[in-house]
């Protein structure tokens, strides 16, 4: 039978931020590497035989990073499915199951789901494991993956399991919350606790039977959202309405806990869930002094500590187990075992009505990405990146004015009635009301520098009248 991926990828990663933020979280960031971890997952697949197609569920928002993240390593016929709101693991798990058993093979494929925001080193053991799995899956066994703890770790729920049914897959006996530390320890000693991976293996129309006794109502709502999908350009856009009618329940509660079809198999492969900096610290290549360094990064007596340059020089001096995180437009600094507290951080910044827990300073759109270089009252600069043959929206502001100044490329510009070519030095001024588009037709990147002037600059001052992305209002 077929392995179908399923990829969930739809977490906010607040937990590592400022470099992961709710418009760009930690799984489209290449932390670990030049690919992200979104790539890594499915990059870890290659040379599994049977190996179908992806299916994706995102959040909406993520649409175009995804398509382009799957675009960059060669995977062009994934099935790309948007939740309209996130609802957990079980309802988005369910709608993958429903897209394979519509447009996939049913009688010949069995679904793999994995996050998207994990790291596994050990791949020869991973993918040996995925093929364990795969034969009690194909039995119709509900397989979950738990892994070999090397530690009392307190951040992960466990599996506690059973010897005998044979030597390579486990009865479950029962499913744990995340443990205190004295608890944890007891697992560990007891020495029958696995770590809960989230990653799964199960044939969809098992899956979609057992979940229909144990949850219903998730699979009612789900199906409702499915069959009322749009399709728009590559996405699979669910339904709104009736998904954020489904209960809002993880795949473990509405189904693996209530099944005593359950099996799991050990996966002993260096994995990580990467769920905070303390973790990605400890996965990270260090140096001689145990420092994690990023960037442009000159230290004096400074050990164990992870260190990000994003954007200017980091000096430190006499410093040991901190975490310091730097960005264009925000910087951490943290002792290393206080770091995931940063989700106290977020929370303050969304109660004071900030945006610096959405966006980075550098904001990517289907076209490319703009950076926001400085802004003011009534004014703000951007540097626009357009993609060879992208083009924006043509598109109108109520509010504000814009002056384009061409710094590298070729620009085919709409500023009203009029139609312009602008190369290297050349410049518009658009005023406010008038209907205007940039296109890059060249093969070349196009660089733009946009200074807006007017009482809101606001990003939600767009009426769409075209869009080859179909975000037309």
């Amino acid at each position: 039978m077929n392995i179908v991926p399923v990829i969930l990828s739809g977490g906010s990663g607040t937990r590592l931020w400022p470099l992961s933020r709710q418009q760009y979280p930690k799984q489209f960031l290449p932390l670990l590497g030049n690919n992200s971890m979104f790539q890594e997952t499915l990059l870890r697949l290659k040379g599994i035989k049977y190996l179908s197609d992806p299916v994706i569920v995102c959040n909406e928002s993520h649409r175009f990073l995804v398509a382009e993240q799957l675009n960059q390593i060669g995977i062009n016929n994934a099935s790309i499915i948007l939740e309209p709101i996130g609802r957990n693991t079980a309802p988005a798990i369910t709608a993958a199951a429903m897209q394979i058993i519509s447009h996939i093979d049913i009688k010949n494929s069995i679904m793999l789901v994995l996050s998207a925001d994990h790291e596994i080193k050990n791949i020869e053991e991973f993918q040996k494991t995925i093929n364990i799995a795969k034969v009690h899956a194909e039995k119709g066994k509900l397989v979950t993956f738990g892994i070999v703890p090397n530690s009392p770790n307190v951040g992960f729920g466990y599996i506690k399991y059973i010897e005998g049914l044979n030597s390579e897959a486990y009865e479950v006996k029962k499913f744990v919350e995340k443990p205190d530390q004295k608890t944890a320890e007891s697992y560990l000693e007891d020495g029958y606790y696995l770590w809960n991976s989230g990653m799964f293996m199960f044939d969809p129309s098992q899956l979609l039977n057992e979940l229909s006794v144990h949850c219903v109502e998730i699979v009612n709502a789900v199906k409702l959202s499915f069959n009322n999908a749009a399709q728009d350009l590559d996405f699979i856009r669910l339904d709104s309405q009736s998904f954020k009618s489904s209960p809002s329940n993880s795949i473990d509660y509405a189904l693996m806990e209530k099944s005593s079809n359950v099996v799991v198999i050990k996966l002993d492969a260096d994995w990580s869930d990467v769920g905070s900096w303390k973790s990605l610290y400890e996965i990270s290549e260090k140096d001689k002094n145990g420092n994690v360094l990023k960037g442009d990064i000159f230290t004096e007596e400074t050990y164990g500590s992870y260190i990000d340059a994003g954007s200017h020089i980091i000096a430190t001096i006499g410093v040991k187990d901190l975490v310091i995180i730097d960005t264009p437009d925000a910087t951490l600094i943290s002792s290393k075992d206080q770091a995931h507290k940063v989700q106290k951080i977020v929370k303050s910044l969304q109660k004071s009505y900030r945006n610096e827990h959405i966006n980075n300073r550098k904001v990517y759109r289907p076209w490319g990405w703009f950076d926001s270089i400085e802004s003011g009252i009534n004014f703000q600069v951007k540097r626009l990146h357009v993609n060879p043959g992208a083009k924006l929206s043509l598109q109108m502001h109520k509010k504000r004015a814009e002056h384009w100044v061409v710094i590298d490329g070729e620009a085919n510009v709409t500023n009203g009635d009029l139609t312009l070519i602008l190369t290297k030095g050349d410049s518009t001024y658009i005023p406010i009301g008038v209907i205007h588009s940039l296109e890059n037709q060249t093969s070349k990147t196009l660089e733009i520098i946009e200074v807006q002037s007017g009482a809101y600059l606001g990003e939600d001052d767009i009426i769409r009248f075209e869009d080859i992305y179909g975000r037309v209002n």
